[in-house]
């Protein structure tokens, strides 16, 4: 990524019932452009290991389909709903792993971060939120449920962060898709060296 050139960024509000994401494109004063919004969804009854899965395959796809150049996730944060913040954890980790496999830089993001990127004020309540959105992408209605203008919120905190973030961010792609390497060749030398001694056994 080149410092004042747009990059695409995907945002992702984490989430067992509602994982808001949202992809923004644009660059440290540049006017941004909205190139998706949705929330991946999971039944509250489900397994939880199903839930997993399902948010996995949720961002796995709109991964695949959009291509962004960066991921933002909500940092986690301690909670006195303690199974709450768990499963935001787990969806949280989910999201990264998404991320790590294709190679892409994350970056985690406080809500205040968030918050103060958009407005401006760290403590702004979810309408303050929605509404900047809403006006920094020139929507003409604001993104819904919330958990979709937090994604948003955090693709752009993310885009304007801009600068040093992004050199920061090569080198941990560079590092990612060098562990990433490593780690098919390891599989790879595995699998072989296991069809050698089944072909020798028989």
């Amino acid at each position: 990524m080149i410092e004042g050139v747009a990059v695409r960024v995907m945002g992702v509000d984490p989430g067992l019932t509602r994982c808001g994401v949202g992809v923004v494109e644009g660059a440290p004063g540049k006017r941004l452009r909205l190139v998706h919004v949705s929330v991946v969804r999971t039944a509250p009854d489900d397994d939880i290991a199903l839930r997993l899965l399902g948010i996995e395959a949720g961002i796995e796809a709109l991964v695949a389909e959009l291509r962004p150049e960066a991921v933002a996730v909500e940092r986690v944060f301690s909670q006195h709903n303690v199974r709450t913040v768990m499963g935001t954890a787990q969806a949280a980790g989910i999201a990264i792993l998404v991320a790590a496999r294709r190679g892409l830089p994350v970056t985690l993001h406080t809500p205040s971060e968030a918050k103060a990127a958009v407005t401006g004020n760290g403590r702004a309540d979810k309408a303050q939120v929605t509404r900047m959105v809403t006006q920094l992408l020139s929507l003409d209605a604001p993104p819904k449920p919330a958990d979709a203008a937090d994604a948003l919120a955090l693709a752009i905190c993310n885009v304007w962060r801009g600068g040093a973030q992004q050199r920061l961010a090569n080198a941990q792609r560079s590092r990612i898709e060098e562990a990433a390497r490593a780690e098919r060749e390891r599989l790879a030398a595995r699998s072989s060296a296991a069809k050698s001694r089944g072909g020798a056994s028989e």
